[in-house]
């Protein structure tokens, strides 16, 4: 594999095993690529609501319990970690922080300048969707500064990513900097990258027609092709029938132009739909706007 720059990637976890399945599916791409990964694991005491010396003594005896567990629950995880792992090129440090896990997020991407978080998405479970205590969603939603991957509980990853999938309205006249995260995966891992525009390409507005012929040129050191998909019942549906119509796509990416815009668009919150039901990995880079 040509030299590459070392990557930064934070893994949050809540002990879980679907937060383990994305450590592992991180660890498995990443294993010919130089990688700093951090484990990282938010607690949060609750607090008494009391000023009193008592309340106050309270809350500081559960911060010291909490953040002992945590640090051991991490020192196991990186124990596990550390037998497994591959990587003759990783690095691994535990951070353990008291703070909801939105902000740990935000603080060590901030902090440390991290290139990836990957993290385990809990899908639809019977009636009620539920992830990771809601988080993912809530993590794709707040951080616009990093780009997510959002890995199913059950996915496994052989180490490649054959295609990834972009789902684009052609909304926005991407700059390169914008699909960088995308180029680098595609670029690493030798992946096809197939954008598909869900609708009929003859309605698209001479924005749209400008959005995708500059899509060409920022793509061009890529494999890369154009596949139409007729609209199902909804976005959501027609990526899903794409991905479970094609063994090769290995990822989903969606770029989020501002809070909203495919809201604006169809009605339907199509990244947290996307999110909730994806059974490949779900790549959301933000737009810096």
């Amino acid at each position: 594999m040509k030299k590459v720059n070392r990557k930064r990637v934070v893994l949050p976890t809540d002990f879980s095993s679907n937060a383990w399945n994305a450590i592992v599916y991180a660890l498995t791409l990443f294993k010919d690529v130089p990688c700093d990964f951090f484990l990282l694991n938010a607690f949060q005491v609750g607090t008494s609501g009391l000023s009193t010396r008592m309340g106050q003594a309270n809350d500081t005896r559960l911060f010291h319990l909490l953040k002992e567990q945590s640090e051991r629950d991490l020192k196991r995880t990186l124990e596990q970690v550390e037998d497994m792992d591959l990587g003759p090129e990783h690095t691994f440090e535990t951070v353990s922080i008291a703070d909801n896990l939105v902000n740990a997020i935000g603080k060590t991407v901030y902090n440390k300048g991290m290139d990836y978080i990957i993290m385990g998405t809990k899908g639809a479970t019977g009636l009620k969707e539920v992830f990771m205590g809601s988080n993912t969603y809530k993590i794709i939603k707040e951080i616009d500064f990093c780009p997510i991957i959002a890995v199913p509980e059950d996915f496994k990853s052989d180490g490649s990513i054959d295609t990834i999938l972009l789902a684009t309205g052609y909304e926005h006249l991407f700059e390169s900097y914008e699909l960088r995260p995308l180029l680098q995966l595609a670029k690493l891992f030798g992946s096809k990258i197939w954008i598909t525009h869900v609708g009929n390409l003859e309605e698209l507005t001479p924005e749209q027609q400008a959005s995708r012929n500059i899509i060409k040129k920022q793509l061009k050191t890529v494999v890369y092709d154009f596949v139409s998909a007729e609209k199902e019942t909804s976005i959501n549906h027609t990526i899903q029938k794409m991905v479970q119509g094609n063994s090769n796509i290995h990822m989903v990416a969606m770029i989020n132009q501002d809070r909203g815009f495919f809201e604006r668009l169809t009605r339907e919150p199509v990244i947290q739909k996307v999110s909730f039901n994806s059974k490949v990995p779900f790549l959301v880079i933000h737009l810096f706007e």
